[in-house]
């Protein structure tokens, strides 16, 4: 009964259809919103392009700051409940909190370390060391990294090795 009232719920007021007469009803709607959905994209694009281009708006902060406006703004539609997410500002259950939450045991975490150093005991070091190389210089260069990525997974190097030489070439993102 819940999992029922909480679909209506949900589709009432998080999906959009209540805000219009009949959603489905023809072309209009579904042709104005996609209309709606392209005009402000346009607008968008036209915006990027005149800061100089995606990298430019990346270096200059302009993308990171559209991201937290958006984030806020949203974030307070929902404080305000102008935007209702079902269970979280309305229509909401009061529930003991979880308990027991996910914690991992320290033997568990001992069998990972152990397993880790043996497959790096057991793999040949020399191939994980070359396709890490190869890696390397695909990434320094043009080329698609992804079949690179791949070798080196199948010459079992572990992901912190793979995102290391990632990392090394191209740094990480810095918030200015």
């Amino acid at each position: 009964m819940r999992i029922a009232l909480k679909t209506q719920q949900i589709i009432a007021y998080e999906s959009g259809v209540a805000d219009m007469i009949d959603p489905l009803g023809g072309s209009y709607a579904v042709e104005s919103l996609t209309d709606e959905i392209e005009r402000r994209a346009i607008e968008y694009i036209e915006k990027i392009e005149a800061i100089g281009g995606a990298i430019k708006a990346i270096e200059s902060g302009y993308i990171q700051g559209e991201i937290a406006e958006s984030a806020y703004q949203y974030q307070k539609e929902i404080e305000t409940k102008k935007r209702i997410i079902v269970g979280l500002n309305q229509f909401s259950i009061e529930e003991e909190p979880l308990k027991d939450i996910l914690r991992i045991k320290p033997e568990a975490e001992r069998f990972q370390k152990e397993k880790l150093a043996s497959v790096k005991k057991e793999r040949d070091n020399g191939k994980v060391k070359e396709t890490l190389a190869i890696l390397k210089t695909t990434a320094q260069g043009k080329g698609n990294v992804v079949p690179p990525i791949l070798e080196a997974v199948k010459a079992y190097a572990t992901i912190g090795e793979i995102s290391d030489i990632l990392r090394e070439v191209f740094g990480e993102y810095k918030e200015t």
